[in-house]
């Protein structure tokens, strides 16, 4: 049959990316507590087309995931972005997997356990000469406004926010990636708001967590400065971005605050 994809395309267009996007399969990632956790991701497979081809094989997309089935880690997915060098024949190739990730959290006083969720990425792409990989945490988070506990004569309001990391490991000496473990980022976040979120609180641990929040007020500012302080303490860390929301509970709008670090950036004075 005709290979309609690789027919001579004359507009002398290059496009940086082509493939699929939404594609639903599971998957299997690495959990700190348990070895491994299966859950579903949501992948978008991607690659530069040279100007004069028509079209890229969006059924190879698939077959390499096919072949890729399984543990889905920063361990595996350099193997999936040379495949998809080799099926594709592209210069450039993009692997971005959306997935939830699920913790097993304790209530602090009555210990009553259940399972919150957050929302993580695994972001990685390569052109053949190198691959890049960065982890995408989105963790939920309660903090309390310093400026209202300060003004009030009782009380403060307070929010629920989100704290996002995206996180780029240095290589270790045999040029994988350095390893960070989701779990240490959710409580990493966590550490840099007013108090964590749980799924499972009983009334003795609403008043823990209430009071908690009270007495560790934070900023949208606080948070991402508290989290990139810690960042940058982790040697691991080559790069990263956290990005901190608070869904304003007094306001018709959010606030939110950006920090980005490159250990190879001079520090701005």
């Amino acid at each position: 049959m005709k290979d309609v994809q690789r027919t001579r395309d004359k507009r002398g267009i290059h496009i940086d990316q082509v493939g699929v996007s939404d594609l639903k399969y599971p998957i299997t990632v690495l959990d700190r507590d348990n070895r491994e956790q299966h859950t579903v991701g949501t992948f978008a497979l991607s690659v530069d087309l040279p100007h004069h081809f028509k079209g890229t094989h969006m059924s190879r997309f698939v077959e390499v995931l096919n072949e890729h089935h399984g543990e889905i880690t920063v361990r595996t997915i350099p193997a999936m972005l040379r495949r998809m060098h080799e099926r594709l024949e592209a210069a450039k190739t993009h692997v971005v997997v959306e997935f939830p990730y699920f913790i097993m959290k304790t209530a602090p006083v009555s210990g009553a356990r259940a399972s919150i969720d957050v929302n993580c990425a695994f972001i990685a792409e390569s052109n053949g000469n190198g691959d890049d990989f960065l982890l995408r945490v989105e963790v939920p988070v309660t903090s309390l406004c310093p400026c209202s506990k300060e003004i009030s004569d009782y009380g403060a309001h307070n929010q629920r926010g989100k704290i996002t990391f995206t996180v780029r490991s240095k290589r270790d000496r045999q040029g994988a990636w350095q390893l960070i473990w989701i779990e240490e980022l959710v409580a990493l976040a966590e550490k840099s708001a007013s108090a964590p979120i749980y799924a499972l609180l009983k009334r003795s641990d609403e008043r823990h967590v209430t009071m908690q929040a009270f007495d560790n007020p934070v900023f949208v500012e606080d948070m991402v400065r508290n989290a990139g302080a810690l960042l940058k303490a982790d040697k691991r860390i080559a790069w990263f971005e956290v990005r901190a929301v608070n869904h304003e509970s007094i306001h018709n709008h959010s606030a939110f605050a950006v920090v980005t670090f490159d250990r190879k950036t001079p520090v701005r004075r």
